[in-house]
């Protein structure tokens, strides 16, 4: 939709308010049907086309030649990537459009899976690992906030009055199932043919994504600011976003906990798939390791469905999101504990389904918490703060398993995790207005009772 029509459509809407005319319920709900549709569709192409590589990319990277250290260390770098764009990246979705966000990410990730691919068969060195890693990194940050921002916005628009722990529990199912396909092909196809396949895969489904992406996303229920200066926008933006983001406790606590607890589900999920090689004594077996993070998507699927039967129970989100911290870090202290493999697939799917569980809860918190305006700006900060954690846990950990073994680092994970509880404790002590389940999240003051 073009700017002008955009903004008609606004004005009618506010002339409508004003009058007390309202859009006809059934043309609403097809409206937020057709949002979430394509939002469903679209997550399902990007997971997809992820996921592919996600069940062997620590293969890929020790098969190219990396050791641990190295291997860690250049997912490092792609963490890196996120604390460096996260906020750019967020403030041009601010201020340029969450869908031109979407599909400048869409081109960067195709650009630098092929580039992985390159190096793969060049054996290339280590310092051109973490440069592409950090350029694949940037390509995610398009998306991280955008998504979610053009999601809310575009319900909110047209008159959505239902849950969002819903909406983005539909997301974590969809997600996971494209998790399941994806990482089973993926595994199978490298183990067919070799470990370079699924990412030439990869990129042609992310073509058919950016097409996609082109013809259905539009800005809806926001106005991009095109016609304003870029640095006092981005300056504009970057205030708001501290304000809202840092500057606001209930926010701020769980924005701090993201290190902790994201920095280690990364080492967690990609350190599984060489570990579970070695419990199964055939370190060429690709299907398994794709079977593993399958696992994790199965989890997914489950985890989204659980969390209308898990909002029924509790009465508020922060008590989700500890229970899900405490329980996924007890498991990843098991999987360092107990070194079998069906007890660490076991574990493994566990832990997956805590973290889905509480994934959807977290974003309706925080979203919740976040005007319109800052809102993909402040959800791109704390997947900055997230990715940080990243940065420093992935090496230290990789270090870990090279110098004692993959138990210990699982040890050592469960430990860093810890850490976060004591910054949910505080924001459940903030006892904002969208941490209770029950409260209807508008565009009002979620901090006043």
């Amino acid at each position: 939709m073009s700017d002008w029509r955009l903004r008609c459509s606004l004005k009618i809407c506010q002339r409508l308010s004003r009058e007390g005319g309202k859009t006809a319920p059934s043309e609403e709900a097809a409206s937020s049907r057709r949002i979430q549709n394509i939002y469903l569709f679209l997550l399902l192409l990007h997971t997809l086309a992820a996921s592919f590589i996600w069940g062997i990319n620590t293969l890929f990277l020790l098969d190219a030649g990396l050791t641990n250290l190295e291997a860690f260390a250049a997912n490092a770098f792609f963490t890196a990537g996120f604390v460096l764009f996260e906020v750019p990246t967020g403030v041009l979705a601010d201020t340029r459009g969450r869908r031109a966000s979407y599909l400048y990410g869409t081109v960067t990730l195709i650009i630098s899976t092929l580039f992985y691919l390159l190096m793969w068969r060049v054996s290339a060195p280590f310092w051109a690992w973490a440069f592409t890693s950090l350029f694949l990194g940037l390509g995610f940050t398009f998306f991280s906030g955008a998504v979610e921002a053009w999601l809310v916005d575009a319900l909110r628009f047209s008159g959505f009055k239902g849950s969002l722990d819903g909406v983005f529990a539909k997301g974590e199912i969809i997600e996971g199932s494209a998790m399941l396909g994806g990482s089973i092909a993926g595994g199978v196809l490298a183990e067919a043919t070799n470990l370079g396949i699924p990412y030439l895969v990869r990129a042609v489904i992310l073509c058919v994504t950016f097409a996609f992406a082109f013809f259905l996303m539009r800005d809806t229920g926001f106005i991009p600011s095109r016609g304003k200066h870029l640095l006092e926008e981005v300056r504009s933006v970057l205030r708001g976003s501290l304000r809202h983001g840092l500057g606001t406790p209930p926010v701020r606590w769980v924005m701090l906990a993201a290190p902790f607890i994201d920095g280690v589900s990364i080492y967690a999920f990609y350190a599984m798939q060489p570990y579970l090689l070695e419990l199964y004594g055939n370190d060429q077996a690709y299907g398994i390791a794709g079977l593993a993070a399958a696992t994790v998507g199965g989890a997914q699927i489950a985890g989204g469905l659980l969390v209308p039967w898990v909002t029924r129970i509790f009465r508020r989100r922060t008590s989700i999101l500890l229970a899900g911290t405490l329980l996924s870090t007890a498991s990843l202290l098991l999987i360092g504990l107990i070194p079998h493999f069906w007890t660490a697939m076991v574990l493994l799917i566990f832990w997956g389904l805590m973290f889905s569980a509480v994934m959807p809860v977290r974003k309706a918190y925080l979203n919740g918490l976040i005007p319109s305006q800052a809102r993909a700006t402040v959800l791109s900060f704390d997947s900055l703060l997230g990715s940080s954690g990243g940065v420093v846990v992935q090496p230290v950990l990789g270090k870990a398993a090279d110098a004692w073994s993959y138990p210990a680092s699982y040890a050592g994970s469960a430990a860093i995790q810890a850490l976060a509880v004591p910054f949910i404790l505080l924001a459940r002590r903030e006892r904002a207005i969208p941490d209770e389940i029950s409260s209807v999240q508008g565009e009002g003051d979620p901090l006043k009772r």
